[in-house]
């Protein structure tokens, strides 16, 4: 009898490993289908990006060619903030990585490295993580999250351009967050055939299933959420501004705020908007936290100026709320407007609160967008399918891989 995968998580010196107990073969796995995947945070305090690879690795396929994957914190999480140790100890976490790539290549451990990017400080680390994989004839995928990682590119100096385009131009694989990201990402590089593929982000199916429409159609006062770090980035200072405007002022509603960041700034600006009584700022949450707010919860709002793929968006999804946000990043490809949620443009408090006083007066609306988003996320973001391809884009590129290390690319199918 074939016996079930099984994964069981350890967590020791930064670093997360997920590997089988046991499987069908009922020997040991052979170090080449191993994968080491780099996430800043680790898996609990990596932000959006730690939140997808553990969902990813949560989700994988329970098949006897699926890789063991061993999960290393190259930054440190978040709870270092900026405190002045902060740089000291983030180098320490950037040190064992390097130590760690560099045994694994040498050792033969792993025969793949996921690496989880974005701009700025990120791209210095990975720059120096992927020459030595390079070195040491180790292939590596780069997993694209950050908002408009063009705009970072063309930043930069023209020495350092050159880093990130070889860096860039030795990947087995790259993967971005949506279509624009990757015409983007070509043009900023000037490598048009750059092996691309394009995976969304994707949440798991909360448990228990979405709560019924006649359950939210008793509910007098609705809920809005917001997920995510309170800064201007995000649009609190535009969302707060709508939510005080006269037509939202009689409309029985009330809101949660939930993320780090100013948190008290943002509670100080809501008070003199007269909001005190109906919007709470719990501060930062963890998942099952956030899970049970968005099952509380009537409308996901996210009025952000920039973003990649907000995992939070695919929370509303997933729970079924009417989900207010802005077309950046890969957001008009996920939200069908009128269908499973209302874009607005970014910055403009006058169309937020229009919106929202939409979602918010008119329940009919609000339950067509509730039941489009669940159908939205039933149909493309469910976790269950992105580990799939996944963990069959990284067993194809082991499988691929020549024995100098040179790996072929592997589109995502």
């Amino acid at each position: 009898m074939r016996m079930r995968r099984l994964y069981w998580p350890r967590v020791f010196a930064g670093a997360t490993i997920l590997a089988p107990s046991r499987h069908s073969g009922g020997g040991p796995r052979t170090s080449p289908t191993n994968v080491l995947v780099l996430c800043p945070g680790g898996l609990e305090h990596g932000g959006g990006i730690g939140r997808q690879m553990a969902y990813f690795l949560t989700a994988l396929p329970q098949a006897a060619e699926t890789p063991a994957y061993l999960v290393i914190d190259t930054r440190g999480p978040w709870f270092l903030g900026s405190a002045r140790w902060r740089i000291p100890l983030s180098a320490l976490y950037l040190a064992s990585a390097a130590l760690r790539i560099m045994w694994a290549g040498i050792a033969g451990q792993f025969g793949l490295l996921h690496v989880n990017i974005t701009g700025r400080g990120s791209t210095a680390r990975k720059l120096t993580l992927t020459a030595i994989a390079r070195a040491v004839a180790l292939p590596y995928v780069l997993h694209i999250h950050d908002y408009d990682y063009a705009l970072d590119v063309r930043a930069r100096s023209e020495w350092t351009c050159r880093l990130v385009r070889s860096m860039f131009a030795a990947a087995a694989q790259i993967i971005v967050l949506g279509t624009e990201a990757d015409k983007t990402l070509r043009t900023a590089l000037a490598l048009p055939d750059l092996p691309i593929s394009v995976l969304p982000n994707a949440v798991t199916d909360p448990h228990p299933a979405p709560r019924a429409a006649a359950t939210v159609a008793a509910r007098s006062t609705v809920h809005l959420v917001f997920l995510g770090y309170l800064s201007t980035r995000k649009g609190v200072p535009e969302l707060l501004e709508a939510l005080a405007s006269p037509a939202l002022a009689a409309l029985p509603w009330r809101a949660t705020l939930a993320g780090g960041g100013p948190v008290d700034e943002f509670r100080a600006r809501a008070a003199v908007l007269g909001l005190a009584d109906r919007v709470a700022f719990p501060g930062w949450i963890n998942q099952p936290a956030a899970s049970a707010l968005c099952a509380a919860g009537d409308i996901l709002v996210l009025p952000s100026h920039a973003e990649g793929l907000a995992m939070s968006v695919l929370e509303g999804l997933a729970h079924g709320l009417a989900v207010v946000a802005t077309p950046v990043g890969a957001h008009a490809e996920v939200i069908e407007q009128e269908q499973s949620g209302l874009l607005v443009p970014p910055g403009d408090v006058a169309a937020l609160a229009a919106a929202l006083t939409r979602v918010i007066g008119d329940r009919a609306l609000r339950e067509r967008l509730r039941a489009g988003a669940r159908q939205r996320f039933l149909d493309c973001y469910d976790v269950r399918s992105y580990a799939v391809r996944l963990a069959r884009l990284h067993v194809g590129l082991l499988r691929d891989r020549s024995p100098l290390g040179g790996i072929k690319a592997a589109p995502l199918s």
